[in-house]
């Protein structure tokens, strides 16, 4: 990892997504593969993030109390404490406040179950970020073994941005490991989920790892060419927008 240090925000509309439950094993995943020190932060009021972590053992991640109101300065503090990945969690709903927090990422997950309602409440998420010109990626959570909605979701989301190969499975030990602090990869390391978890963050470092070289290069002018907006796949079908507004 760079030796800068990392914002990675994790965002969805949908409550649900399992967006708190993979915000705390990315990180903890993050620090057993050597990218720390890191630190986790919760901003939302729920507190499910900041609840999980009081009742680890390991000190590790640390763990950040900040609210939006002093993102800036914890943000700053945290870089200056000499952390090289801050995790955040966020409330489930769209609101100003959130899009302040995604203002400070260097790369925003979007955890999206496979199911219809949640893939069309994810598109003021996706507005959000591309308001805010941060790179996303998609994560498919919760998805049922060998279902064939879970490719169907995973092309359909395709056509709004970058999709992580890995996908994470619905299994009862994520829930489990929740619930003392713990993560799958500590309950057992060599699991399916911990497989998962780790292919993902191994992904997500990836996509770190290439901010510093991206950001260094001229970007070139794009020209759009053709039609402004056809919602397509890539078989030529119409896909679903998502309860996002088509450009005219």
């Amino acid at each position: 990892m760079s030796n800068t240090m990392r914002v990675i925000v994790f965002a969805s509309q949908k409550g649900g997504s399992g967006k708190t439950t993979l915000a705390g094993h990315v990180g903890v995943m993050a620090e057993l593969a050597g990218a720390g020190p890191v630190a986790l932060i919760d901003t939302d009021p729920q507190g499910s993030l900041a609840k999980w972590w009081n009742c680890r053992e390991s000190p590790q991640p640390a763990f950040i109390h900040s609210m939006f109101q002093n993102l800036v300065h914890d943000l700053d503090e945290a870089r200056a404490a000499g952390f090289k990945l801050v995790v955040i969690d966020t409330p489930p709903a769209v609101t100003k406040a959130i899009s302040e927090v995604v203002s400070f990422a260097d790369l925003v997950i979007l955890p999206t179950r496979p199911s219809p309602h949640d893939l069309r409440a994810v598109g003021p998420t996706i507005d959000i970020v591309e308001a805010r010109k941060k790179p996303m990626i998609f994560a498919l959570n919760a998805a049922t073994p060998r279902a064939k909605i879970t490719m169907e979701a995973a092309v359909a989301l395709s056509q709004h941005g970058t999709v992580a190969p890995v996908t994470i499975f619905n299994r009862t030990d994520f829930a489990a490991s929740m619930i003392d602090g713990r993560t799958v990869m500590e309950i057992d390391p060599n699991g399916k989920s911990a497989e998962e978890v780790k292919g993902l963050w191994e992904y997500i470092d990836q996509r770190l790892a290439r901010l510093d070289a991206v950001q260094t290069e001229v970007a070139e002018p794009v020209i759009h060419t053709g039609p402004a907006f056809r919602n397509v796949n890539s078989l030529g079908r119409e896909v679903p927008i998502f309860g996002r507004r088509a450009v005219s």
